[in-house]
């Protein structure tokens, strides 16, 4: 999987799905509704950053080496993952989530409005 396949996968999981370049050209940001669940960075095209739950993000980093903390974000919450290293069905599973992760926390309105 390339920056261009997991950019893909991001905009296949809703068609409000927003892609913007907030801080310069070098990061390609996915959100819905607002809300960031993505983060591409072009500079860097073999690493991505995704929203994911606390616990599974534990898991994740124990059972893969290319997925750590994202050094970005609120550690936590965000993945970092190396996906050149990291098993394509992993990653399209990840940036579903990430997805859902997000757009389940919008609130009714906001969800009624994205069509979701």
């Amino acid at each position: 999987m390339n920056i261009e396949d997991v950019r893909l996968e991001c905009v296949s999981c809703h068609p409000a799905v927003e892609e913007t370049f907030p801080f310069d050209d070098t990061n390609l940001v996915m959100k819905i509704g607002g809300k960031m669940f993505a983060l591409l960075p072009l500079d860097n095209p073999d690493t991505i950053s995704l929203k994911c739950d606390p616990a599974l993000a534990v898991e994740l980093r124990e059972r893969y080496a290319g997925i750590n903390p994202a050094w970005h974000f609120n550690k936590v919450h965000w993945i970092q993952i190396d996906i050149s290293s990291v098993p394509d069905d992993v990653i399209r599973a990840q940036v579903a989530m990430s997805f859902s992760l997000v757009a389940d926390k919008l609130t009714r309105k906001a969800k009624a409005s994205l069509g979701l």
